[in-house]
C-alpha cells in the first residue's frame, strides 16, 4: 500500500513512518512540505496513495483556550481537507483524535460510541475534526488516543525524569486518571487497523489499564532506580491551568476485537518496554 501520513515530524509521526518503513510505500510530509488547511496544498499531494494518516493537529492544549480558531483550523478544517481529498482519490483516510473529546466526568470507561462533551477549546476543536472527518469520507477510521509519551518529542516521562534528577521530591496529582500510551504502540495499531482492513468507524488505541499521574510518576522514577517515595501526592487544585484537564480519562477498546485487532497491552509492562527509548537509558 501507498501511504501519505501529515504531521511526520511529530511524536507520533515519526513513529508512524518508522512502523510503515520497509512494509509499505510511505510519503511523509512535515509542516513545511504540507499546509493541511491550505486547499491547494492538500489536493497537491493527496493523489496517488491508499491511506492518508494525518497525526498533524494543534496540541497546545492551555493556548487552544485564548486561540480558538487557530486550533480550529489545524484541527477541524485541516482534516476536513485532508477527507476530501482522499475520498476523492480513494483513499482511506485515518485521523488521529483525543480522550479530550469528552468532559472527564465519567467513572467507567468511555465506548467507542460514547456522545462527546468536551470541556475545553482544544478538545471543541478536535471533536469538530472527527464530524468533518465523517461528513467528508466515508472509508475512515478515527483513532482517539491519550497520555501519549515516545522518544521522538518531550513528553511527561521525560519532564519527570529530568525533574527527579534536579529535586528531592516530586508534587504529582492523584486526582487524574488516564492510560499512559507509547506511540510506538498506537502507530502499530493504526497499521494493524488498515491491514486488516477494519470496517470504517472510531477505535480507541490507548494501553489497557489505567493509573493517575502520581501513580505514572512512581513507575518512571522506580525506571530510573530512585526510591518512588520521593513522588508525593497533591490534586488539580494546586495546578490550576487555564484548560481543564479530564479527571478521568480511561477509554475502552470494545471496537478493537469485532475488527480482528488486539488491543494495546497494559501500560505498566508497555511502559517497561518503551523506557530504555523513551529516556535514552542505553
Amino acid at each position: 500500500m501507498r501511504w501519505l501520513v501529515a504531521g511526520a515530524m511529530g511524536m507520533l509521526g515519526t513513529d508512524v513512518v518508522q512502523r510503515l518503513d520497509g512494509a509499505h510505500e510511505v510519503r511523509a510530509l512535515g509542516r513545511a512540505e504540507l499546509d493541511i488547511t491550505d486547499p491547494e496544498s492538500v489536493a497537491a499531494v493527496v493523489n496517488d496513495v491508499d491511506v492518508v494518516v494525518n497525526c498533524a493537529a494543534w496540541t497546545a492544549v492551555d493556548a487552544a483556550e485564548t486561540e480558538e480558531s487557530a486550533a480550529f483550523a489545524l484541527n477541524a478544517v485541516g482534516p476536513q481537507l485532508l477527507a476530501r481529498a482522499a475520498a476523492a482519490a480513494g483513499a482511506r483516510m485515518v485521523q488521529v483524535s483525543t480522550d479530550y473529546v469528552f468532559d472527564g466526568s465519567a467513572s467507567s470507561p468511555y465506548r467507542e460510541d460514547t456522545p462527546l462533551s468536551p470541556a475545553s477549546a482544544y478538545g471543541r476543536t478536535k471533536g469538530a475534526g472527527e464530524w468533518a472527518v465523517r461528513a467528508e469520507s466515508d472509508d475512515h477510521l478515527i483513532v482517539r488516543t491519550a497520555w501519549l509519551y515516545g522518544a521522538h518529542g518531550g513528553c511527561f516521562p521525560k519532564t519527570m525524569a529530568r525533574l527527579a534528577a534536579e529535586r528531592d521530591e516530586l508534587q504529582v496529582v492523584v486526582d487524574q486518571v488516564g492510560q499512559p500510551t507509547w506511540t510506538a504502540d498506537v502507530a502499530d495499531l493504526i497499521v494493524r487497523l488498515v491491514e486488516a482492513t477494519a470496517p470504517s468507524g472510531t477505535y480507541h488505541a490507548t494501553s489497557a489499564g489505567e493509573v493517575s499521574w502520581h501513580g505514572f510518576t512512581r513507575e518512571i522514577v522506580s525506571t530510573l532506580g530512585k526510591d518512588p517515595e520521593m513522588v508525593k501526592e497533591t490534586s488539580s487544585e494546586a495546578f490550576v491551568r487555564p484548560a481543564p484537564r479530564p479527571a478521568y480519562s480511561v477509554l475502552g477498546h470494545e471496537a478493537l476485537e469485532p475488527a480482528g485487532v488486539s488491543p494495546i497491552g497494559n501500560w505498566r509492562e508497555r511502559w517497561q518496554a518503551a523506557a530504555p527509548s523513551v529516556l535514552d537509558l542505553g
